[in-house]
C-alpha cells in the first residue's frame, strides 16, 4: 500500500521534466516566427524564393556539423575544429580531384577518410591521454586551418567539370542538395540519439561519466565515434561547399564553428552534458540561419554582424544554464 501511494508523484515529475524541454523548442520556433513576419516586413527580397533556398543552403552549411556536435556536447564534451576542417575538406576534394589525378570519386572517399581520422585523432587523444576536448579540438583547428592555406597558398582550387559535382553543388527537383542530406543526416541522427544503445550511452556519459563507465558504457570507444563523426560531417559539409563554389578554399568557412555551437546551444543543448534534442538543435540552425540571412539583407556592417551573433550566443549561453539550474532544482524536489 505505500509503495502504491508513493508512486505518482514521479509522473508530475517527469511531465515537468518534458514540459520545459518543449518549452525551449516552441519558444525558438515562436522566435523564427516573429524573426520570418519582422524582417519579411522590413527587408526586401525576404519572401522571395531565390533567398528562402538561399536560407536552406546556408541552414545546410552549419546543420549538418550541427548533429554531430549535438551529440558531442551531450557527452559532456566540445568541438571547435568545425570550420577549418570543412575549409580543408573543400582543399582537399579539390587537390585530389584536380591536380593529384585521382577521379572525383576517389578524391571524395579520401577527403571522407580523412575526415574520419582526425576526428578519431581528436577523440583518441580525449580518450586515450585525458586531454580536454577543447585543448584536443584547438591543436586540429589549427593544425587544418593551417594546411589548407599552406597547400594553395591561400588562392582556391578550381575543381574539374563534373556532373555529379554539379549535383551537389546545385539542387534536386528545386531543393537544394545539401538541404536534402542535412534533412536525411537530422533524422538519422535523431533516430541514433533516441532509439540506439549508443544513443543512450551518449546521454549517460554526459549526465554522469564515473556512473556510465560503472554501468560497462566504453568511454572511450564512445569519446572517439563522436569526434571521428564530427570530422565526417566536417567533412561532408566541405565537399558540397566546394561543389557549391566550384573550387576549394583554405579560408572558406571562418567562424563556421561558432555559429555550429551557437545553434547547438540555442536549441537547448546543455554545455554541462546530459541534455538535448536534435529537434532543438533543428531549430537553433534555423535560428541562427534567419538571423544571419536578415542581417546581410537589411545591410547592416559585417563588422556589426560578429557584435550581434556575439550578444546572441552570450543570451543564449545565459538563458541555458538558467534552464539547467531549474531542470536541476526539479528534479532534486
Amino acid at each position: 500500500m505505500t509503495v502504491t501511494e508513493s508512486a505518482p508523484p514521479a509522473a508530475p515529475r517527469r511531465g515537468r521534466r518534458l514540459a520545459g524541454r518543449s518549452l525551449n523548442e516552441i519558444g525558438l520556433l515562436a522566435a523564427i516566427i516573429v524573426l520570418y513576419i519582422a524582417l519579411g516586413s522590413s527587408a526586401a527580397g525576404f519572401f522571395s524564393l531565390d533567398n528562402q533556398l538561399g536560407i536552406l543552403r546556408d541552414a545546410a552549411t552549419v546543420g549538418i556539423a550541427a548533429w554531430g556536435v549535438t551529440l558531442v556536447i551531450i557527452a559532456g564534451e566540445i568541438d571547435i575544429s568545425i570550420g577549418p576542417a570543412v575549409a580543408f575538406s573543400s582543399v582537399l576534394v579539390a587537390k585530389a580531384a584536380a591536380e593529384w589525378g585521382l577521379g572525383l570519386g576517389a578524391a571524395i572517399g579520401v577527403t571522407l577518410l580523412a575526415g574520419l581520422a582526425w576526428g578519431g585523432l581528436a577523440g583518441w587523444l580525449r580518450a586515450r591521454f585525458d586531454v580536454p576536448s577543447f585543448i584536443a579540438t584547438l591543436g586540429v583547428w589549427s593544425a587544418l586551418g593551417g594546411l589548407g592555406l599552406y597547400l594553395t597558398d591561400a588562392l582556391p582550387v578550381v575543381l574539374p567539370e563534373n556532373g555529379l559535382l554539379t549535383v551537389l553543388g546545385g539542387s534536386v527537383l528545386g531543393i537544394p542538395t545539401p538541404a536534402i542530406v542535412m534533412v536525411i543526416l537530422f533524422f538519422v541522427f535523431a533516430y541514433v540519439a533516441r532509439y540506439t544503445a549508443y544513443g543512450r550511452s551518449v546521454y549517460a556519459i554526459g549526465g554522469n561519466a564515473p556512473a556510465a563507465r560503472m554501468a560497462g558504457v566504453n568511454l572511450s570507444r564512445i569519446r572517439i565515434l563522436l569526434f571521428a563523426t564530427t570530422g565526417l560531417l566536417s567533412a561532408i559539409t566541405g565537399i558540397l561547399l566546394a561543389a557549391r563554389l566550384g573550387s576549394g578554399n583554405g579560408g572558406a568557412a571562418s567562424g563556421l564553428e561558432f555559429d555550429v555551437i551557437a545553434a547547438v546551444v540555442i536549441g537547448g543543448t546543455a554545455l554541462a552534458g546530459g541534455r538535448g534534442t536534435m529537434l532543438g538543435t533543428l531549430l537553433g540552425v534555423g535560428f541562427i540561419t534567419v538571423i544571419g540571412n536578415g542581417l546581410v539583407l537589411l545591410g547592416v556592417d559585417s563588422f556589426l554582424q560578429n557584435v550581434i551573433r556575439g550578444v546572441i550566443i552570450v543570451v543564449a549561453v545565459l538563458v541555458n544554464v538558467i534552464i539547467t539550474k531549474r531542470a536541476r532544482a526539479t528534479r532534486e524536489s
